[in-house]
């Protein structure tokens, strides 16, 4: 019994430091190339250097940090060949999802949908980017899980994130509402209409928008990639 307690409350810490240290990584509150020290990080949580161990293995696993042998763990560099990877299976898997999604929409799945986009409207209005963006998720979360596709939001999600850090570093995103809210729009109006071509060439070219600003930040922060 004292075992499984000890391993919960080991399970309970790791998830907080891993978390706290996953937002400040991509949030770009700890930058590429900054150096973590377990004995450290441990001190500031005031826990042992066990979970923070275990955390900075997950956050290894997620491409997040760099952990060498014998040398200082760092917050891991921006990788084009990571994210180009994770741009085309992003794509690849929403454009099934959207395939699947045509063969089944009907006006009970559009009304659902449009309620988003109404959401999505009124956040671009009174000016809240960051609401928008979690509705733009969950815009494509409804898709999958209407169209009949609910665990490939899984894969978008860890995809969308390789690249959500990186897109941190763009200036203007907060302007870029509208035009992804009328390519949302038109992919609804797509969906309704079951127009699989037209539907699938709406998203590729939706999720083609950020290859200009990954280029450019590229061009502007190249300190921050390997």
């Amino acid at each position: 019994m004292l075992e499984t307690v000890e391993l919960l409350e080991r399970r309970t810490t790791t998830d907080v430091v891993f978390d706290h240290l996953h937002h400040d990584i991509s949030s770009l509150k700890l930058l590429p190339g900054t150096k973590l020290s377990e004995a450290e990080v441990a001190r500031q949580f005031g826990v042992s250097r066990q979970p923070v161990r275990d955390a900075f293995n997950r956050l290894g696993h997620l491409d997040l940090l760099l952990i060498r042998p014998q040398k200082a763990t760092e917050v891991r560099g921006f990788s084009m060949e990571r994210i180009a990877h994770a741009r085309f299976v992003r794509v690849a898997v929403e454009l099934e999802v959207i395939r699947r999604a045509c063969d089944v929409w009907d006006d009970k799945r559009a009304e659902i949908l449009e309620k988003n986009l109404d959401e999505q409207q009124h956040a671009i209005e009174f000016g809240k980017p960051e609401d928008f963006h979690a509705l733009d998720y969950v815009f494509h979360k409804l898709i999958c899980e209407l169209g009949g596709s609910p665990m490939a939001i899984k894969t978008i999600r860890e995809c969308k994130q390789k690249v959500d850090r990186l897109c941190a570093l763009s200036l203007g995103r907060e302007r870029e509402g509208a035009t992804l809210l009328l390519d949302h729009r038109s992919l609804a109006h797509a969906l309704r209409g079951n127009e699989v071509e037209s539907a699938t060439a709406i998203t590729r070219d939706h999720l083609g928008r950020l290859d200009k600003v990954i280029a450019e930040i590229r061009d502007n922060h190249s300190d921050y990639f390997e």
